[in-house]
């Protein structure tokens, strides 16, 4: 079963996906952003608190970890898993992506094209794997972002929903805690 789960921000969207694995031993939990480093004190709480809701038997994979801050391969790692896994979340995934490729103030076509190629990947790997649930955020649902880099994050974000929803079995939208299923 491939579950896409998303919602707006503080909706319950890792909740849900964390108890939809968690009857599941060997979970392998992908954490695709920037780690807790100590330079962004809100950021670091959010992060020791997921980490704290994790049982003791899942695996966590920080796929930008370490002095180099090197984005790992999400494809690589659902490929490689070997049982269910969880990510958490596409958004900090995909601002990964353009921050390690330079990709904010370049052209929205390499923007694109490098999303691309990674989503190609990343949607041939979901395709194969037996168990994965992908939180992720829904954005553009009003304000146009006066900005160009939060215009650019909102289409790529769309565009990178649609098409992991595209191979996933189910989608489930969180909305307030409450979970509709799509």
């Amino acid at each position: 079963m491939r579950i896409l789960v998303t919602g707006g921000v503080r909706s319950g969207k890792s909740s849900h996906a964390e108890a939809l694995v968690a009857e599941h031993g060997g979970v392998t939990y992908v954490a695709p952003g920037r780690p807790a480093d100590g330079t962004d004190p809100d950021w670091d709480a959010r992060v020791r608190a997921h980490r704290a809701r994790r049982p003791e038997g899942w695996a966590t994979v920080e796929l930008r970890a370490g002095a180099t801050g090197e984005l790992g391969d999400l494809a690589d790692v659902v490929r490689t898993a070997g049982g269910p896994v969880l990510v958490d979340c596409l958004g900090t995934w995909l601002t990964a992506l353009l921050d390690d490729g330079w990709l904010w103030e370049r052209p929205a076509e390499e923007a694109y094209a490098a999303v691309e190629a990674a989503l190609d990947r990343l949607t041939d790997a979901l395709a194969e794997a037996p168990e994965v649930v992908l939180v992720t955020n829904e954005v553009g649902l009003g304000v146009v972002p006066d900005h160009r880099s939060g215009r650019l994050f909102r289409d790529l974000l769309g565009t990178v929903n649609q098409r992991v929803a595209a191979v996933c079995d189910e989608v489930h939208l969180v909305v307030a805690g409450r979970v509709l299923r799509l």
